[in-house]
């Protein structure tokens, strides 16, 4: 803008300069009698002044100020965002930066601290028929060639556990974004000889199905998982199909990378993936050769100022909403510890881009928080694209801002310096047009018939201060203290955190983009509020929502509603 107004301004003050130097020409000629002696002299007299006046306009005419309004401060702004850890690349994410509609975050790494670690795992075989070294041999093997941090946070503790630096040998790895891998492993026996621990198969045969014991100095929990007649969750029949000698085909993910294996999943196995998922965990199941042997449940902690981050914003009026790949559960769990009301689950990499331009369209201004390669298409589509400092060298070069600390409050320190810094820079503008309008007509000589005027050198020196001036006001942004969890924490966000320890959290859980379901953690369910959380919803518009049993149960109670006025309430 300032650019622009440059263009005009240059021409509009030649032109008033010319005026002034014929207007006062005229008028010395026809209307100032000094009793000169010859028309010459007149002549001369009235050009001298008026040439005065039109040079002063040209000199008092300060079009540096408008082009300094705005790159100034933005220098200052970034300079200000990198001393505090907040680094603004060029001018565009911190202008646009205060417009901010609508934050999106990622979960893992984002949200949670990023750090995955292997806290339960459940298996479906006994040791005498298939070792639980053999297990965690060829599940860690698979999972070595995974850059995924799930996948890195279970070769890391097979490696422990198994006290080996090598793995077994890994064919025909494939992995797909957002459900998990398959691969083929062979030459296990050889990688267990290796092992440098010694381990007997018959070590755990005298455990209880019932009960936990713990692995790794207690920082890791093993259980065999049984069906409700007390039998191991899988059959004999199966148990003699995973004894083989040669290559052991591997598939590790989630529900539905499992089906389309075509490797089928018990009830058991399926209600301890909900456990876990309820949890907040990231669960996984485990299958070779197209048998299920294990579930492995992984937690990341949420990070501490998280709760904190996310109530400031919604605090500034600013839509919060989780996207995640994981299940919907686990988003749900997340969501609710840190009061985000709204959560995407189950998304896809290219699914994550595709709900931001969804925003976008009905006019949403969104900034995508993540850490990931999957979060690059996002970060990148979205209007202000900000990337944590320890994630993924593609993520960052993604993002328009990098939160240099890891930091979730710097997110709001980012917006509110966005806010201070476009806020000097309109007072920068007002100060440098307010100047103009009054010096120029002063220069011009429209003062002179009441006796005030100023002379060239007066109009030049006027005109360096009001760069100056610029300058100063821009350099006023050196004031700027960025949020920190002691400003931000105050007796209302205690009280919020009461609340959300509570357990009274009602959250939309959308899984993918076409479906989604309403949880509530909480003894009651308002129907006004589930209809009033799905209006704010910008989803497909032939989108079908589905509640859970016990929910519809609790609406028709409270609500008095026939099941099919339940099932009209929640259409889109």
């Amino acid at each position: 803008m300032a650019d622009q107004l440059a263009a005009y301004f240059v021409p509009f003050v030649i032109t008033i300069s010319v005026l002034t130097l014929i207007i006062w020409t005229v008028i010395g000629i026809y209307f100032i009698n000094d009793n000169y002696s010859n028309n010459f002299e007149v002549f001369e007299a009235a050009f001298k002044r008026s040439f005065e006046a039109a040079i002063t306009v040209l000199a008092i005419a300060c079009p540096c100020s408008l082009g300094l309004a705005t790159p100034t401060a933005v220098m200052v702004g970034t300079g200000i965002g990198a001393s505090n850890g907040i680094l603004i690349k060029g001018g565009g994410p911190l202008e646009t930066a205060h417009k901010v509609t609508t934050v999106i975050f990622d979960k893992t790494g984002t949200i949670t601290e990023g750090h995955p670690r292997l806290v339960r795992l459940y298996l479906l075989v006994t040791e005498p028929n298939f070792s639980l070294c053999k297990i965690l041999a060829i599940i860690g093997s698979a999972e070595s060639s995974s850059e995924h941090p799930i996948g890195v946070s279970i070769s890391a503790f097979t490696k422990e556990y198994l006290k080996t630096s090598e793995y077994a040998t890994v064919k025909r790895f494939r992995t797909s974004a957002g459900n998990g891998i398959s691969c083929d492993v062979s030459n296990i026996d050889e990688m267990l000889a290796r092992s440098v621990a010694s381990y007997s198969s018959g070590s755990l045969t005298n455990v209880g199905v019932d009960s936990f014991i713990h692995l790794i100095n207690g920082s890791v929990e093993l259980k065999y998982l049984q069906d409700k007649n007390q039998n191991l969750a899988v059959a004999e029949s199966n148990k003699n199909n995973l004894r083989t000698e040669g290559d052991y085909h591997v598939v590790i993910g989630n529900e539905r990378w499992l089906a389309k294996n075509a490797i089928s999943v018990n009830s058991v196995t399926g209600n301890v993936m909900e456990t876990e998922q309820a949890k907040g965990n990231i669960s996984v199941i485990c299958a070779i050769n197209g048998h299920c042997v294990a579930v492995i449940s992984i937690a990341d902690a949420i990070k501490k100022e998280a709760p904190l981050a996310v109530w400031a914003l919604q605090k500034m009026g600013i839509r919060v909403i989780l996207l995640t790949g994981d299940n919907w559960r686990t988003a749900q769990t997340t969501a609710a510890q840190v009061g985000i009301r709204e959560a995407f689950a189950e998304v896809l990499p290219n699914q994550k881009q595709i709900k931001i331009e969804q925003l976008q369209k009905v006019g949403e201004c969104v900034a995508m928080v993540g850490d990931g390669i999957n979060d690059s298409p996002a970060l990148a589509s979205a209007d202000v694209g900000i990337a944590i400092a320890n994630g993924s060298d593609v993520a960052i070069e993604s993002a328009g801002i990098v939160l240099v600390k890891n930091d979730l409050i710097d997110v709001v320190g980012a917006i509110k310096l966005s806010k201070k810094t476009t806020e000097r820079i309109r007072l920068n503008f007002i100060f440098a047009i307010f100047y103009n309008a009054i010096s120029i007509p002063i220069a011009a000589g429209l003062f002179l018939p009441f006796g005030f005027g100023i002379q060239p050198w007066m109009a030049a020196a006027s005109m360096a201060l009001s760069s100056v001036s610029v300058v100063t006001s821009s350099l006023l942004l050196k004031t700027f203290k960025k949020p920190t969890n002691r400003t931000l924490e105050n007796p209302e966000f205690r009280r919020h955190k009461a609340y959300l320890a509570s357990g009274n959290v009602e959250t939309v859980v959308h899984r993918g983009l076409d479906d989604y379901t309403i949880r509530k953690v909480s003894s009651r369910v308002s129907l006004n509020s589930i209809i009033s959380s799905i209006n704010s919803i910008f989803g497909s518009q032939h989108s079908m929502s589905h509640i859970s049993r016990e929910d519809k149960e609790q609406l028709l109670s409270c609500n008095k509603l026939s099941k099919m006025e339940v099932a009209e309430s929640i259409l889109i």
